[in-house]
């Protein structure tokens, strides 16, 4: 079995660019080290004699889905009325990048 040390952790944490306190690290190390038993659980499952899924979305296209019949859009009051916050007629969604 593969094994989530803490600096394998610390390791990800940087890559993803997130701040981990230690008591989020140890629970998020014990949520990997229980993934990683999963999956290994996994592969001790006897797969023999089952086609492998290359095509995942294969049978998709048999989804039913809704007509896309063209309507009039919605006036821009209405639209509005719906968002959050707007701004000068625009809709205003929060910053998402933050200035250092």
């Amino acid at each position: 079995m593969a094994q989530i040390t803490k600096e394998n952790l610390r390791h990800l944490a940087k890559l993803c660019r997130i701040a981990c306190t230690p008591e989020k690290e140890e629970k998020l190390l014990r949520d990997f080290t229980e993934i990683v038993a999963y999956v290994d659980k996994l592969g001790e499952v006897n797969t023999e004699g089952i086609e492998p899924c290359n095509y995942v979305t294969e049978g998709l296209a048999a989804t039913p889905f809704r007509d896309d019949i063209p309507q009039k859009p919605l006036d821009k009051e209405t639209f509005l009325s719906g968002a959050p916050d707007s701004i000068a007629g625009l809709v205003r969604v929060p910053s998402i990048m933050s200035q250092k």
